[in-house]
């Protein structure tokens, strides 16, 4: 089975290494070819543009930044949706919206072939590893079909029901992690105000009830100054937005998810949009 993956940001790169470690080959496609040099060293093919993969590829997957950018690569003249044929799948894993996902799985439907919606938690430490939590929307069929692509990349891969189901889940992971987040950052300026070290402190905190995979992988970053972006702050405002908009569409009061909003919202207007999500503890800072 040939894949097509396009976006070779944070993430993607990580999940391309997984499938060609795999096996895989894999041809890869991005705006600027320059990000996806060290990639192609590792063995993937090099496509000038998205007809190009696609004319070579069983399976595409998509990774991008936000839902204008799905939009884009599947919808715009000679996009995926133009070039994808009967018997394809496509595999949108960007977090992004539910309605998008939906609309995607009915004009690939029409083409004769399956879109699902698998957008993964883990971040890039998960994605280098192959230990990405995979959360997929579509027909059980289609993800029958292309399970074994999903294991290469993520250990924790779970069926959520039809199109969209995936990106609702991912809300839900998006939902937990967002004052989790509030809270860690919390707990780590307060022990090092009350004069505490705060690497002893997670040796306390990180294995009992407090524990989380933010707490063990995140704090210590915090603790040491390291905000590089195994997820960017942009990114993660855009999904929270998303998961605002679903809940009031709902009818849903999230107060913590709104407070956590304005917070990494805040720390956007301070410059820190290309930082981790752990830079949130500037803000206490």
């Amino acid at each position: 089975m040939n894949i097509g993956f396009i976006g070779t940001g944070v993430m993607g790169k990580g999940m391309i290494g997984q499938l060609l470690s795999k096996g895989y080959e894999v041809c890869i496609h991005t705006r600027t070819k320059s990000k996806a040099e060290s990639l192609i060293e590792a063995g993937a093919e090099w496509c000038n543009n998205v007809a190009d993969l696609a004319e070579k590829s069983d399976t595409i997957i998509t990774i991008v930044g936000y839902p204008y950018d799905v939009k884009q690569v599947y919808f715009e003249e000679n996009g995926l949706l133009d070039n994808v044929r009967e018997g394809m799948h496509l595999i949108d894993m960007t977090t992004s919206t539910p309605s998008l996902a939906e609309e995607i799985a009915k004009a690939a439907s029409e083409k004769g072939a399956e879109a699902l919606d698998a957008p993964v938690s883990g971040g890039d430490i998960g994605a280098r590893e192959g230990k990405l939590s995979i959360m997929v929307g579509g027909s059980e069929q289609a993800f029958a079909t292309v399970k074994p692509i999903f294991e290469a990349m993520g250990t924790n891969i779970v069926y959520q029901g039809q199109a969209g189901a995936g990106q609702h889940t991912k809300m839900c992971n998006q939902i937990a992690i967002a004052s989790n987040m509030l809270g860690v950052a919390e707990a780590v300026v307060y022990a090092e105000k009350s004069g505490l070290s705060p690497e002893n402190v997670l040796k306390s905190i990180s294995t009992g009830a407090a524990g989380s995979w933010s707490l063990s992988n995140l704090a210590p970053r915090m603790i040491g100054g390291d905000f590089a972006p195994g997820f960017y702050i942009k990114h993660f405002v855009k999904d929270l937005r998303i998961a605002i908009e679903e809940a009031d569409r709902m009818g849903l009061e999230l107060p913590g998810l709104k407070l956590s909003e304005s917070i990494y919202e805040r720390l956007v207007e301070l410059g820190y949009e290309d930082n981790g999500t752990q830079a949130v503890y500037n803000f206490y800072k």
